[in-house]
């Protein structure tokens, strides 16, 4: 009898990743073993260009996200809005994002994801362009806009970080992780300025949502022609297989993972058990919450804190002072790079001497966050450069938890549940979270100016005191991942065993 070929893979479980060039072994006896298909160009090449694909998805997606924030005082003005009418806007986009984001992790575990981001880059370009000939008539069908918008932006951010997941080992999949979480800042605070300034040079504010479609558009392109059609998964007997050298059979289908298929009500009921899963949940829930109220209202609570101190006129005209989203933009996108970076490197260095240091790091960071937003907002009736530089550090800190949050998610969820974890997460962070803190912001703030006189002085009141909440959810966020430093071995070793 023959023995079998140095490389065969009589597991069933890889598959190639490339066609390309072939190469023989031989076996012990002497006899040529079939060639196996190996990389033409290199992987870290293809691997890099699928990143960048990727992130450059992922800023347009979040310029998309804030273009409403930036412009905010025109819209409200256009639309004839109260803060918490105005408030509603960001919730109902927050609502359909998070409902359709469990519905995309379900597709995502099962089906070819380059399809499923695609559709959604071309879905949420074209609703947003449509919504930029929305007249002042039609609220209600701006309203719904944004909520489409919301579902087709869903489909990207659920899916494209388990497309790097499965691309990067653990010891990378950080430093990728918080290069990819970078351009959330930086597409949020270029959301902000591109909006205000569309709005300031073309005089109407319809021009901020001509722009990212053109982008989108770019983005769709890129995707075709340099993201393979197939990103193969890894489970736990994959890594371990191509540490060894082995290679799958050529005649296995790609994307496909061979390991017991369970439910998604099964994935769910895991997952709930999952404490650390669970508690860094709850924990970006409220970073969420914070971060939601912050974009949506901080411009125009700057603006009126600034009337207040006599530092600009009311306005009255149909396009208003737009200073404030770009100096908000240009702080979220440099305290966002700034924060995402130190937090990456901070996880990286600290992980060596303790296992508990990711929670550790994201619990830390939020109290520092809360304690910088809540005196920016008490310091911000007398002092504007101080508030502008709390607001500063309180940025900063609740940016080095993003890519940080995920990558606990990342090693505390078996492979498999991947997709649908992150869709979860998706969904009770942005209920609980961003989906209501700026309807609720606004909504503090009408009921504080109803028991007022009405004033510009009581305008400005009602916003600072609505924005204390956010301090305390901060403390309460905090709290969340100290408790998820007491599970995060345990469930740890439970994900790789799995």
């Amino acid at each position: 009898m023959q023995p079998p070929c140095e490389h065969e893979d009589t597991s069933l479980l890889l598959q190639p990743l490339f066609e390309g060039q072939s190469y023989g072994g031989a076996a012990a006896d002497g006899t040529e073993c079939p060639s196996v298909a190996v990389p033409r160009n290199s992987p870290a090449k293809r691997d890099c260009l699928v990143v960048a694909v990727l992130c450059f998805g992922n800023l347009i997606n979040f310029i998309d996200w804030f273009i409403v924030p930036g412009i905010l005082l025109d819209i409200q003005q256009y639309f004839g809005l109260s803060d918490g009418k105005t408030g509603l806007l960001q919730t109902v986009f927050t609502l359909c994002y998070m409902l359709a984001a469990p519905i995309f992790g379900y597709l995502g575990d099962r089906y070819n994801r380059k399809i499923i981001l695609g559709a959604g880059i071309f879905f949420w370009s074209g609703v947003t362009l449509g919504s930029s000939f929305i007249t002042q008539s039609h609220y209600r069908i701006f309203v719904l806009s944004r909520g489409l918008v919301g579902i087709g932006s869903a489909s990207y951010s659920t899916i494209a970080p388990t497309i790097i997941a499965d691309l990067f080992e653990e010891g990378k999949r950080t430093t990728v992780l918080s290069i990819f979480y970078i351009f959330i800042p930086v597409g949020s605070g270029c959301g902000y300025m591109l909006a205000a300034g569309m709005a300031k040079s073309t005089g109407d504010w319809h021009w901020a949502f001509r722009v990212t479609p053109c982008m989108g558009g770019l983005a769709l392109l890129l995707l075709i022609l340099l993201v393979p059609h197939r990103i193969q998964r890894k489970t736990a007997a994959h890594r371990a297989l191509s540490i060894s050298g082995m290679i799958g059979r050529a005649d296995e289908k790609p994307d496909v993972y061979r390991t017991t298929r369970t439910s998604w009500c099964q994935d769910v009921v895991s997952l709930v058990k999952n404490c650390s899963f669970v508690c860094s949940s709850l924990g970006q829930t409220a970073m969420a919450f914070v971060t939601g109220a912050l974009g949506m209202w901080m411009p125009l609570f700057l603006y009126r804190a600034q009337v207040v101190q006599g530092l600009v006129p009311p306005c009255l005209q149909d396009s208003c002072n737009s200073s404030n989203s770009l100096i908000f933009g240009g702080i979220t996108i440099g305290t966002g790079i700034l924060g995402i970076i130190a937090g990456a490197e901070a996880a990286r260095r600290l992980r060596k001497i303790n296992n508990k240091a990711d929670p550790l790091i994201c619990a830390t960071s939020m109290f520092i966050s809360a304690l910088c937003l809540y005196t920016a907002l008490m310091v911000a009736q007398t002092n504007i450069l101080s508030t502008f530089i709390f607001i500063a550090f309180g940025e900063l800190f609740l940016s080095v938890n993003w890519a940080v949050v995920t990558d606990i998610l990342l090693y505390v969820v078996a492979p498999r549940r991947q997709s649908t974890a992150i869709a979860l997460q998706i969904l009770v962070s942005h209920l609980l979270g961003d989906a209501g803190s700026p309807y609720l912001i606004g909504a503090i703030s009408n009921a504080i100016q109803a028991r007022n006189v009405p004033s510009l002085q009581w305008s400005f009141r009602s916003m600072q005191y609505s924005f204390v909440t956010c301090a305390f959810v901060g403390v309460f966020g905090g709290g969340f991942f100290l408790l998820t430093s007491f599970y995060i071995e345990e469930d740890r070793k439970e994900a790789q065993r799995l």
